[in-house]
């Protein structure tokens, strides 16, 4: 009688490095692990982008940008010889001791960036370094993922992890920054970077300076859709100068949608057409001359009026008119 193992499964396996588990798996995607997985799997092997795309059912934008996750950290070395990917080459370059210590970007042992002047990202390696160092970041990444409902690709995590060591944003608010533009639809990294450079600017960096600063844009918004409304505009997000026009009209100067909608009725009877900037100088001249309700309005344009045809009106010189009168009844006399 003999015995065997049964080994099912297992009687075809191949190797995954350990820093796959050590170092990535909280911060590579789904799809991120799935490319990897599959490059291991067919070592050995020729195919493509478009290969792994029909193997995965993923689009080939995808597929790049998770190679592109995983060349960032040093795990595959892009082939610059030929576009077709090949395992063997691939399988050499995987490090599969520990990843190197990596060089922390002087930024990080500065104070905060308070500039316009944008700072060098982190790599992919230095990123897995300090997930592997900081609960916080690691908390990070995993909530932002929760968040934008996506994985976080390589130049976001790099992004957020700008913003918390260089720009001095805590883990908090930056989760704080990540639910605010989702909400407004515009979850892209370039304005995730761009917003949370001016909250940094702005020293916004507690929890109750953010939600005094949503607060404020919540109260923005809603002056713009009243603007919205009373003038026609149709609904769209609206541009840098136009909150800064709802913000002053509706919030600083407490001009009621009437007083705008009067602003907009002048302004087209002036040029014959909207111009918000013209509506401005309005309002403008209104707030300093005190002016903020309809009748005051009303009156000021009849004193306008008044003073206007006071000017066209035709002027006679009584004295005058005598004189040329007595000169004239002379003439006729000697006549």
């Amino acid at each position: 009688m003999s015995f065997s193992i049964n080994l099912g499964a297992w009687n075809s396996v191949f190797a995954v490095p350990s820093s796959l588990v050590d170092q990535h798996i909280k911060l590579a995607g789904a799809l991120q692990l799935k490319v990897l997985l599959w490059v291991l799997r067919h070592a050995g092997e020729p195919f493509s982008i478009e290969d792994i795309s029909r193997a995965l059912g993923a689009n080939c934008a995808d597929i790049k940008d998770a190679m592109a996750y995983w060349k960032e950290t040093g795990m595959i070395a892009e082939n610059t010889v030929t576009e077709t990917i090949t395992p063997a080459d691939i399988r050499e370059n995987i490090v599969e001791e520990k990843i190197p210590e990596p060089v922390i970007p002087a930024a990080v042992e500065t104070e905060k960036h308070v500039g316009p002047k944008r700072i060098p990202k982190p790599d992919g390696v230095f990123i897995a370094e300090r997930i592997s160092q900081s609960e916080e970041i690691a908390f990070l990444m995993q909530e932002a993922q929760q968040i934008l409902g996506r994985p976080i690709s390589p130049g976001l995590s790099s992004t957020l992890l700008l913003l918390h060591d260089d720009y001095g944003l805590p883990a908090d608010v930056i989760l704080m920054l990540l639910q605010y533009v989702k909400g407004r639809g515009k979850d892209s990294t370039s304005y995730i970077e761009a917003v949370g450079r001016n909250w940094s600017n702005e020293n916004i960096d507690t929890h109750q300076k953010v939600e005094e600063k949503l607060r404020k844009l919540d109260e923005i918004a809603a002056a713009w859709q009243s603007i919205q409304q009373v003038l026609g505009i149709e609904k769209r997000s609206p541009s840098a100068r136009e909150e800064q026009y709802a913000n002053r009209w509706i919030l600083e100067w407490n001009y009621s949608t009437t007083m705008i909608r009067e602003a907009y009725e002048r302004c087209v009877n002036a040029t014959g057409k909207m111009s918000l900037s013209y509506m401005n100088r309005i309002l403008e001249r209104w707030h300093k001359e005190g002016i903020h309700t309809p009748e005051a309005a009303a009156k000021e344009m009849e004193e306008k009026n008044a003073a206007q045809e006071e000017k066209r009106r035709p002027t006679y010189d009584l004295d005058e008119y005598e004189r040329w009168s007595q000169e004239e009844l002379m003439r006729l006399t000697k006549e």
